[in-house]
């Protein structure tokens, strides 16, 4: 299917491949977490705000999650063996991402945390104070 001989892995792989899967998953992350502070600052439940941010922001998730893994498997029918190799690893990497960590790994663990979650040091409290005080 994929058609290829096997290789050694060019040294640059990973790298690429690890700075890719980064960025696209803080995307999925800061999206989430902004929809669970929303729903916490309007209520102060954490239980609940890690429930209804999920809730709101998941089917978002999946979907660009789904997108995204169809472009990168669409990368492994290349003739060029990076190209082939980057589509691979990123579509499972999302997948995995998309899947294991955001609906599994971050709700359990902002469950465990609790209100540990909103901690912030007095300097960045204030700071967002003042800010939501001037509208932005």
């Amino acid at each position: 299917m994929l058609r290829f001989t096997p290789g050694p892995i060019d040294p640059s792989l990973p790298i690429v491949m690890f700075c890719a899967t980064f960025g696209l998953s803080m995307d999925y992350e800061v999206l989430m977490l902004t929809r669970m502070q929303e729903e916490y600052s309007r209520h102060g439940d954490n239980t609940r705000a890690v429930a209804e941010g999920l809730e709101r922001s998941g089917r978002l998730v999946t979907s660009a999650a789904a997108i995204m893994v169809a472009v990168f498997s669409a990368f492994a029918m290349a003739d060029i063996i990076l190209l082939k190799a980057l589509g691979v690893g990123m579509a499972i990497a999302v997948a995995l991402d998309a899947t294991v960590v955001r609906v599994l790994i971050v709700p359990a663990t902002m469950r465990l945390l609790g209100d540990w979650n909103w901690w912030a040091p007095a300097i960045i409290q204030r700071a967002q104070r003042r800010l939501s005080r001037s509208g932005h």
